[in-house]
């Protein structure tokens, strides 16, 4: 395999952004955003199960594993991956257990989109720790900050009440920096760096091809980037903007879409098992559409010659 990588490698050198196998066709794309929701709804199931720890005001959690979509944008196309990891978190975790917002979740949608798809651009060879760390640390720090500066709004403007400690006065921006810090920490280093740091590099070069995918090249450009270009910033800045409108429609108590039937509470963690199975069957058919185009394309191939 180490062969394989070496070749790729000179590939990449010698062809440069434009190599041969470097763009991905539709039911490749299928497939990578249907893993990504696959794992990260997997992953947050598991964390379904995991308590909390609360040492007074401040919570001690893990908000999610970060490892499991920065693996999917490191490896894959960025903005697939990237695409399906927050949906995934949507249906198998939030509309499967009968706790959906509507079109408040939306605003959790665009702040861990963005996140993950500038994470996956940053990391350029999927075999660089550096990277992978930063990698790691930039989806918590987008994520995060957007969210803090989303809750620090709503009590600015007063739709909120902000929640105080006795004798600090200034306790809401202490609680944020602190609730910031604990996500650096849980989510970004001990369930997001650390992780990674060793899956990626270990696994690159060797499900890319399970797919039929060419593993990325260090330092060539991957199908899927975010472009460096002014635009793209505007564009981001706009979207993390928009994201706080949905953020406000909850707090307005304007619930268009919403569902609550609490299904977790009624039946208990066994019906955690109902966003498994659901999991399970997006997967197989999802893996059933990729090998129909596969054997659909050798086909034609097969035709034309």
């Amino acid at each position: 395999m180490s062969e394989t990588v070496d070749t790729y490698e000179r590939a990449g050198a010698l062809r440069g952004a434009a190599a041969p196998g470097a763009t991905l066709t539709t039911p490749q794309k299928l497939m990578v955003f249907v893993l990504s929701m696959a794992l990260f709804g997997l992953s947050n199931i598991v964390l379904e199960i995991i308590p909390d720890i609360t040492i007074g005001p401040v919570d001690i959690s893990v908000a999610y594993f970060v490892f499991v979509p920065l693996v999917m944008v490191a490896l894959f196309s960025p903005f697939w991956a990237a695409l399906g990891a927050p949906l995934g978190e949507i249906v198998f975790t939030d509309l499967l257990m009968g706790d959906f917002s509507g079109l408040s979740e939306v605003e959790g949608f665009i702040q861990m989109f963005l996140a993950l798809y500038i994470a996956g651009t940053l990391i350029r060879n999927p075999r660089s720790r550096a990277q992978i760390w930063l990698g790691a640390l930039t989806v918590v720090i987008i994520d995060k900050a957007l969210s803090a500066i989303v809750d620090l709004s709503k009590v600015w403007i007063g739709v909120e009440e902000a929640e105080f400690v006795d004798g600090l006065p200034q306790s809401i921006l202490l609680l944020e920096g602190i609730g910031f810090g604990v996500d650096i920490i849980m989510s970004g280093i001990l369930f997001g760096a650390i992780p990674a740091m060793w899956l990626i590099p270990a696994l690159h070069g060797k499900i890319e091809p399970l797919l039929g995918m060419r593993p990325r090249v260090p330092g060539e450009k991957a199908p899927g980037m975010a472009p460096k270009s002014a635009w793209f910033v505007v564009l981001a800045v706009l979207a993390g903007i928009a994201s706080f409108f949905f953020a406000f429609l909850e707090a307005w108590d304007v619930s268009v879409g919403s569902f609550e039937a609490d299904f977790r509470d009624q039946y208990g963690d066994v019906f955690l098992w109902v966003s498994v199975a659901a999991i399970v069957v997006v997967v197989s058919i999802a893996f059933v559409i990729f090998q129909l185009a596969k054997k659909r394309k050798a086909g034609v191939v097969a035709h034309d010659e």
